[in-house]
């Protein structure tokens, strides 16, 4: 069974999968200090509420933008699971597809994961929407290639920013308007509109701008815990996958095994 863990600006998500299968799936808050053991003691908690033995996880993989959780992850792995884990873009870890980049060690190893996994599915060019503490866009080219993208301010993010900036304003969740009009009548109203169809419509301008410089139509795919709901409201998207990177973590676990760590 392998432990596929992601780690995220906001959150680690660490999924169990066998074989293609995605079992299950935890979600943490990121933490730079949180030791291994501590890591130990929350995921074998979780394992033992869902039937699983320590003992049947026998491999795992780590994507991580937040460099300073990998050593307590490897720690986490080596004591807890006695296994030596991969790490995504480390030394001689092989992505299986080009990356037209000047530098590609600039890009975020969940991006790089998340192309793999969508090329594996859906035939290119692709655009992959990723709605995470940050939106990154990135594209693939028909041929395969990673080839850059662009990254935006998270939808949270941005609401964040101005719950804290503007006194009188509260905090709302991100959701449609329920009166279904752009013209808000009140301020709640205002905010849902501003932010939902503001967002909305960055992600349709920014697509629409990538599309034309790919010279061809793409398909576009959304993953990150909104996916679903932006989807249901806008055509350019063609399908989400809320579990994308975990399961470009496993093609690249089964991918990489063999080489020495």
């Amino acid at each position: 069974m392998l432990l596929a863990v992601d780690v995220g600006n906001t959150n680690i998500v660490f999924a169990l999968a066998e074989g293609e299968t995605i079992l299950h799936r935890w979600r943490i808050a990121t933490n730079g200090g949180r030791t291994a053991d501590e890591y130990g003691v929350w995921l074998s908690q979780l394992l033992a509420l869902n039937g699983v033995e320590r003992s049947a996880v026998d491999s795992a993989i780590i994507a991580s933008v937040v460099p300073q959780t990998l050593f307590n992850l490897r720690g986490l792995a080596r004591k807890y699971f006695h296994v030596e884990p991969l790490v995504a873009g480390s030394p001689g870890f092989d992505y299986g597809m080009p990356i037209a980049l000047p530098n590609p060690s600039e890009v975020g190893a969940d991006r790089i994961v998340n192309a793999v996994a969508a090329r594996a599915r859906w035939p290119g060019p692709l655009i992959i929407v990723d709605f995470g503490t940050a939106t990154t866009f990135d594209v693939v080219s028909a041929e395969g290639a990673y080839e850059g993208g662009a990254i935006a301010p998270g939808i949270n993010l941005s609401m964040d920013a101005l719950y804290r900036a503007a006194a009188r304003l509260p905090r709302i969740a991100v959701e449609p308007p329920v009166e279904g009009s752009a013209i808000g009548k009140g301020t709640v109203h205002a905010m849902q509109s501003g932010v939902f169809y503001g967002y909305l419509g960055l992600i349709e301008g920014l697509v629409a701008r990538l599309s034309r410089e790919i010279g061809a139509p793409p398909t576009v795919i959304a993953t990150g815990g909104l996916a679903p709901l932006f989807s249901r409201h806008t055509a350019v998207i063609h399908a989400a996958d809320p579990d994308l990177t975990i399961r470009g973590l496993i093609l690249l676990h089964a991918a990489n095994r063999a080489r020495p760590t």
